[in-house]
């Protein structure tokens, strides 16, 4: 596993997750956002308000793609919608629309509102993942992605893509749950901050790749 990590790292480099919308950095692969990647940089969230823009776009890229998300954050920041406080005070069939562009925005305007509540409880405090699992809407990708890239904790994200490329690598025989997958994975990977975000971003673009390649399903 380390070697599979040491491998995908040599051939695309840091890959410098999560984007920012107000980030000028480039996006080092040229998939997905085209700005507000950081390669090599791994001290952000610098701000609140990054954090919790992290905070929603883990919830809003869930069952989409990534430039859909871009798409719904940008009409919520310039709306002035994108803190905890704004959204809930917006009315929610004004918030879905303006999140349309992510799909199944009705869901995941409730998600959104769920999540603002619960993150103004937390007063500043990083949550634990328990908590996170409680909230309305937050499943276990999306509170890991929240933990590492948001709050700077080593919990290892697994995804679609993580579970295609352990299968395609050889390391799974068959496509293993959440829970067993993300166990494997920490297990086998130095834990660390920075290798778990160039991990799990590096899957992301080497399962892309692949699917593009038609090697994975």
């Amino acid at each position: 596993m380390a070697a599979l990590a040491e491998r995908l790292y040599s051939a695309y480099g840091p890959q410098g997750w999560w984007p920012l919308l107000e980030h000028r950095g480039s996006n080092p692969t040229l998939t997905g956002r085209l700005t507000g990647y950081h390669p090599g940089d791994y001290s952000f969230p610098r701000t609140e308000a990054q954090r919790f823009e992290i905070c929603c776009g883990a919830i809003l890229t869930q069952n989409t793609a990534w430039p859909n998300v871009e798409r719904a954050l940008q009409a919520l920041a310039d709306q002035g919608l994108l803190t905890p406080r704004e959204i809930l005070a917006v009315d929610e069939q004004g918030l879905q629309q303006v999140i349309r562009p992510s799909g199944y925005f009705r869901a995941k305007a409730r998600k959104l509102r769920a999540f603002s509540q619960f993150y103004l409880r937390l007063g500043g405090r990083p949550p634990s993942r328990e908590h996170l699992l409680g909230v309305w809407g937050v499943g276990p990708e999306t509170a890991d992605s929240i933990l590492l890239y948001a709050y700077a904790q080593t919990e290892m994200v697994i995804d679609a893509y993580t579970l295609r490329v352990l299968r395609h690598q050889g390391y799974q025989r068959r496509e293993p749950s959440y829970a067993a997958a993300k166990a494997y994975c920490e297990r086998n990977l130095p834990r660390s901050l920075d290798g778990y975000q160039e991990f799990h971003a590096l899957v992301v673009e080497h399962a892309k790749r692949l699917r593009a390649a038609r090697l994975v399903p």
